[in-house]
């Protein structure tokens, strides 16, 4: 883990629970795609820059889930490196308190407020081309979270954040956090016909060709709307919903996971009732799904 594997001349990645990216601007400096998941990532990282004396001078971050800005917080208080992170993940990263909260529906209590929803505020500034190195180019990667984006370098390494996952993660945990629907299948399908000397998703193998694993992803986010489809076949609340698709998938309730799915559930009920296959009722005060 933490192994520096080198795509081009160029660019490299750090093999990590979410994968860094790592390009060489000159001889001596470097920027990050992202920094890892905390501060103990950011020290690994750091390790890797003085084992190869490298100077890091900006970090990317793709969004601002604290298992990709993470580091953010030790690499700029130690380096003095510059941090840019695109649109409302901009202000997630600043002040990353948010994201727990946005989660959670409301002031999340202690049991929430940790690393794995919550890194360190760092001090970033909104990502545009502008900032970018010469040929590296940004890809709105929409969906997975607010306003996600993956880079394209110059050497046409493509660095694609979350949009996808392994077969191995569907596997094992069948629903993975997704907060609009329709923009994340719109993506997927991008994706899937996109072209790149390499392709780096966060999560999943890096590979030269990503169509196969974008179109397994996009048949398990069917999967699941068919599920609720299923579910929702009499009129059923949220909670009840929550429970029947962590029973019959063979999931284990956390607090991490309930608010994880239960945000991306939501996600789901909405797109579904966008697209007018779900409709909801209210008996007894009571907010019932069922199927159209």
């Amino acid at each position: 883990m933490y192994e520096l594997i080198k795509v081009s001349a160029r660019d490299h990645y750090i093999q990590s629970p979410a994968k860094i990216g790592l390009i060489r601007l000159d001889e001596k400096n470097i920027c990050l795609i992202d920094s890892g998941s905390d501060r103990d990532a950011g020290k690994k990282v750091r390790q890797i820059l003085d084992v190869n004396s490298w100077r890091l001078t900006v970090i990317y971050n793709t969004h601002s889930n604290a298992d990709h800005i993470g580091g953010n917080r030790y690499l700029q208080t130690n380096t003095g490196c510059k941090i840019y992170a695109p649109g409302v993940e901009c202000a997630f990263t600043r002040a990353p308190a948010l994201e727990p909260t946005f989660l959670y529906g409301g002031f999340p209590f202690a049991e929430l407020r940790h690393k794995f929803l919550m890194a360190q505020e760092s001090d970033a500034k909104e990502l545009s081309p502008e900032v970018l190195p010469e040929g590296m180019e940004i890809i709105p990667l929409p969906g997975h979270f607010l306003d996600m984006v993956g880079l394209r370098t110059a050497d046409g390494t493509v660095y694609l954040a979350d949009c996808l996952s392994s077969v191995e993660t569907l596997e094992k945990y069948r629903i993975v956090f997704i907060f609009d629907v329709a923009s994340y299948l719109k993506t997927l399908e991008t994706v899937k016909n996109m072209q790149a000397n390499l392709f780096v998703p966060a999560h999943a193998e890096a590979c030269e060709d990503i169509s196969g694993l974008a179109q397994y992803n996009i048949g398990r986010v069917y999967e699941v709307a068919e599920k609720l489809l299923f579910i929702c076949g009499r009129p059923i609340g949220f909670e009840t919903i929550l429970q029947r698709l962590f029973t019959d998938f063979g999931l284990k309730m956390t607090y991490e996971q309930y608010v994880l799915v239960g945000s991306t559930v939501r996600s789901y009920l909405s797109w579904l009732k966008d697209e007018k296959m779900l409709d909801c009722m209210f008996d007894k005060n009571l907010m019932l799904w069922h199927r159209t």
